[in-house]
């Protein structure tokens, strides 16, 4: 029981409603975490890994219906649909609630309701939410107790007043007595929903315990709540990494990226720069909560008090802080198992074993067609673990942020590297951000780019026109000289031959290098019908074994590529209802740029 009277009252309904045998409420310490993985590695669900070779850690394996966030049952339920927007699932919230209420009736017989008192950010930051999540899974509540403040140290605020985001979630997998459970319990995939409130912010999950669909502090609030909450308190929530860069002069610089999946952004926050004498450290890898302070500088926290990464291609090699941050302590899911009992999954240092264990627990052995590794397999770890974490990372007013990246993967067209003319521009670079399909992925959908503005396509908890027309806006609260400048990035630009140009990596830092010193006013830019670009001369090249020509090819600005794009733009805004003036003017002024090169 709580101080809290309304968090009491909230409490027994619930629980009066799903009909757990136990309520309890969890206090964050140490001892309930290894308490509750005891419990699980006891029933079945957890496996203790070789405290030898992994200390202090567990595997988890899902269902395999269960293995992903579910975009296509995950809703924004407003009074009015255009308040959703284009981009989400809609539905009214009485309409939804009276489903969630046949769903959640009994739904939690026959296990334990843990009541988990939560805060995004630092505890004594005025930026920092408070919740409640209630859920009948412990997996999740080991996973929020890294991933987020937890426990008595959060409660003690809600006692003391501060107001609470009620977090419901259910497995929707009762127990009748004496009934087997089962390894990872979850529903069918049509009584799943995540749903989200944003008029009453408020977040009831059903039927799956994986990831964002579970961890409620993450996606749903951070993001999708927090977003519709930034634009009536008027800031921002991203999904956006924060980077601390050092110079050899000691100079800091505070970068902010937004980056869709798959292009490189945990690597990037988590960088070791190639560069002689510069220094980078994490601030979070995942999202970020920015607002103006007083000076007019757009400050920034990383709500997260962990990271919930995917583990599929890392390596020493490719984030050799984020390899080290998983060496104990950590939480493994749906990852092969070797026979040492250790984790395993693709491109991990060391060959590959002869034998493992899958993710779904069966035996594997080289060569067989099936990946023992799951592609979403995930580990979550206390960012205080990894190596190149910053020591002000929880800072309670932030850091402040001098540039804004957005990041796709583009094999053509976009170059290396481009600042936006002004801040306007730079939400258009924003709002355009995208990556191209490879034959990897859909075959009929080969050199489509798949636009995802500011990589919050699906994270958005309100009309993406509008979320754009937020940023433009948030211009007003500062004046241009403070506002950070906006850069367009991409790693992956391609020859004919199908060979990336770029290194990446480590070596990404020669192009950081070139925008800290566009920010100081130290070096001068070409100006193109797309922007602003470096000269060759301009960026820190020695040591790279570049082809011949990449670098011209990098930097490259084809007016008549560009104009292909002009076209897959202007069918990208179509979707839009609520498309911002400012942004069709942006688009308008592009052609005009290009049609006079």
């Amino acid at each position: 029981m709580s101080k809290n009277v309304a968090l009491n009252k909230w409490v027994e309904e619930v629980a009066s409603l799903t009909t757990p045998d136990k309520i309890y409420w969890c206090d964050g310490s140490t001892e309930e975490r290894e308490r509750l993985i005891n419990e699980t590695v006891k029933n079945g669900s957890g496996v203790r890994l070789n405290p030898q070779l992994r200390p202090g850690s567990v595997l988890f394996r899902s269902d395999p219906s269960d293995v992903a966030r579910v975009e296509d049952r995950t809703f924004i339920c407003t009074s009015l649909q255009e308040e959703a927007g284009p981009t989400n699932n809609w539905m009214h919230p009485e309409e939804m609630k009276a489903i969630l209420n046949d769903l959640f009736k009994g739904s939690m017989k026959g296990r334990t309701m843990y009541v988990i008192p939560f805060c995004m950010g630092p505890v004594d930051s005025p930026m920092s939410m408070f919740a409640v999540q209630l859920t009948d899974s412990p997996y999740v509540v080991i996973n929020m107790g890294i991933m987020t403040r937890m426990g008595d140290v959060a409660l003690q605020k809600i006692e003391e007043g501060a107001d609470f985001i009620k977090c419901l979630h259910g497995l929707g997998y009762p127990l009748e007595e004496g009934q087997q459970d089962v390894p990872w319990p979850c529903a069918p995939m049509e009584k799943k929903y995540i749903s989200h409130f944003p008029e009453t912010r408020e977040i009831i999950s059903f039927g799956s315990g994986y990831g964002g669909n579970a961890l409620l502090g993450k996606k749903c609030l951070a993001l999708r709540i927090g977003s519709s909450i930034a634009r009536e308190e008027g800031w921002l929530a991203e999904h956006m990494l924060i980077l601390k860069l050092t110079n050899p002069e000691g100079e800091v610089f505070y970068i902010c990226g937004a980056f869709p999946s798959a292009t490189g952004k945990t690597n990037l926050a988590m960088i070791q720069p190639t560069l002689p004498g510069w220094k980078a450290e994490t601030v979070g890898d995942d999202i970020a909560w920015m607002h103006f302070d007083e000076d007019g500088r757009l400050y920034a926290i990383n709500p997260e008090a962990g990271f919930f990464g995917v583990a599929s291609g890392t390596s020493s090699d490719s984030n050799p802080n984020a390899m080290a941050s998983v060496s104990h302590n950590t939480v493994f899911t749906n990852v092969a198992l070797t026979d040492e009992g250790d984790v395993w999954w693709e491109d991990i240092d060391g060959p590959v074993p002869d034998h493992l264990i899958d993710w779904q627990g069966n035996d594997w052995n080289k060569g067989d067609a099936s990946k023992p590794a799951h592609p979403n397999g995930r580990f979550t770890v206390a960012a205080s673990q990894c190596p190149s974490i910053a020591d002000n990372w929880e800072d309670p007013r932030g850091v402040p942020i001098d540039a804004i990246l957005v990041g796709g993967r583009r094999p053509s067209t976009v170059p290396l590297v481009n600042e936006s003319f002004d801040w306007n521009h730079g939400i258009f670079l924003g709002s355009v951000l995208g990556s191209e399909v490879t034959a990897a992925v859909i075959s009929d959908k080969i050199g489509q780019v798949r636009r995802d503005p500011f990589a919050m396509l699906p994270f958005s908890g309100y009309n993406i026109g509008d979320y754009l027309l937020h940023w433009l806006e948030m211009a007003k609260e500062s004046t241009e000289d403070k506002l950070p400048k906006i850069y367009s990035v991409n790693w992956f630009r391609k020859d004919s031959e199908n060979d990336f140009l770029w290194p990446g990596f480590g070596d990404n830092s020669r192009v950081l290098e070139w925008i800290t010193r566009r920010l100081k006013g130290e070096v001068e830019a070409v100006e193109t019908p797309i922007g602003l670009l470096p000269k060759e001369e301009d960026l820190r090249l020695e040591g790279l074994d570049l082809k011949e020509g990449a670098m011209k090819a990098l930097l490259e600005v084809d007016p008549e590529a560009w104009k292909a794009e002009l076209a897959s733009i202007k069918e990208h805004y179509k979707m839009y209802d609520r498309l911002p003036e400012e942004l069709a003017q942006q688009l308008k002024a592009l052609e005009e740029r290009l049609n006079s090169a």
